[in-house]
């Protein structure tokens, strides 16, 4: 039996509720997860306009026990903007599946395979998706589609992120028709992921199939996480195979 911790976290580009921009001030929050798997959204990789924006290269170099895959969204600052995978497990093969509709702002699934052990593949999907509710539509067909979640893969599927969907929109509707899933809570008993001071919205989601088997799932929500970003990590320990 092999267990991992899996936790996906919106990190708002390193930008807090009190306006800084620290990229320490997260990685020692994802330090803080012990998570196998990271799953990141809103990251900036644009070393060009300073340090502040040189984010993905800083979480690279600090989180160096890491094999590390970054998928492009869009430009941003003269570098790129987009979603990181990080694994302490050996990374197979990774892409970045487009799902942009029309013209609103480019959005991408990170698709990372990684072995678990030598006879066991897990497939991660790093999901941001969009704030529209026709764009989620859309979005939510291409990303059930056979070039995305409908590929023929060994190994389960673990669908995970931002999916910008406080309601039971067609995105929730079509994962639930094929993967399991559940309602992160913290400390306060709130079924709910955002803004992290006080959450309202459920925007962050697991979705995932047998043979995994979810032991525990929660919000991490300390007084760092609470500042850090408008997001919390949400932290999940699977297990997968036999006794």
């Amino acid at each position: 039996m092999i267990r991992f911790r899996i936790a996906t976290y919106n990190i708002h580009k390193c930008q807090g509720f009190d306006r800084r921009i620290r990229p320490e001030r997260i990685i020692e929050i994802i330090r803080s997860l012990e998570a196998d798997i990271v799953c990141l959204q809103e990251v900036v990789d644009a070393p060009l306009a300073g340090a502040r924006f040189n984010q993905a290269s800083e979480i690279a170099q600090a989180m160096g026990e890491y094999a590390i895959c970054f998928g492009t969204n869009r430009p941003l600052y003269r570098g790129n903007y987009g979603n990181m995978t990080l694994t302490r497990f050996p990374l197979d093969a990774w892409k970045n599946h487009d799902v942009s509709h029309k013209q609103r702002e480019e959005r991408g699934v990170l698709q990372a395979d990684i072995s678990i052990d030598p006879n066991s593949s897990l497939h991660v999907f790093n999901v941001h998706l969009g704030t529209g509710y026709i764009e989620r539509r859309a979005q939510a067909e291409r990303l059930l589609s056979a070039e995305v979640l409908g590929q023929d893969l060994r190994g389960p599927r673990l669908v995970i992120g931002d999916f910008n969907e406080w309601t039971r929109g067609l995105v929730t509707k079509m994962l639930r028709s094929s993967f399991r899933t559940f309602s992160p809570k913290h400390g306060l008993k709130f079924p709910r992921t955002f803004p992290g001071m006080l959450p309202i919205l459920s925007l962050d989601h697991y979705y995932y199939e047998a043979p995994l088997k979810l032991e525990t799932a929660r919000l991490w929500r300390n007084r760092n996480t609470l500042v850090a970003s408008d997001h919390l990590p949400l932290v999940a320990d699977f297990q997968v195979g036999d006794d």
